[in-house]
């Protein structure tokens, strides 16, 4: 019979896959915070920029808030 004694018995192997499990968790959460701190380290003009540009705002509202910004 075996009895797992490469990872240290029955019950510690739930341990060990409990101990995987955590840490691919924390590896993805990790890599999904990174993604979100490269979004919100645009600048204010670059955000303006791409609403500019996907249509969210028009070119007269555009100006005005460069204007502003460039105060």
């Amino acid at each position: 019979m075996h009895d797992f004694s490469l990872f240290g018995g029955g019950w510690m192997m739930f341990v060990w896959w409990f101990l995987i499990i955590a840490l691919v968790v924390f590896a993805v959460r990790s890599l999904m915070n990174v993604n979100q701190n490269s979004k919100s380290k645009e600048t204010p003009m670059e955000i303006l920029k791409r609403q500019y540009a996907s249509g969210e705002i028009d070119e007269e509202e555009f100006n005005k808030r460069k204007r502003e910004l460039l105060k």
